[in-house]
């Protein structure tokens, strides 16, 4: 699995998600701006679904062989 090119993009992916997910926290935590918190956690949903379709990609393509 791990030679596979397709499964590093994955796991960047869901370190990206990671890092937004950080960052948005990070952002209530110090009481900033309630837009600004919540469009970061817009994009956390985004680079999360991204990261899901990326997933469900990859382990169709490995069952069928690919």
């Amino acid at each position: 699995m791990a030679d596979d090119p397709f499964f590093y993009v994955i796991l960047v992916s869901c370190l990206v998600v990671a890092g937004v997910l950080v960052w948005g926290v990070s952002q209530f935590s110090r009481g900033g701006d309630a837009k600004k918190s919540n469009k970061i956690m817009q994009l956390r949903i985004l680079a999360q679904f991204v990261a899901v379709v990326l997933i469900v990609g990859f382990a169709i393509l490995r069952s069928r062989g690919g």
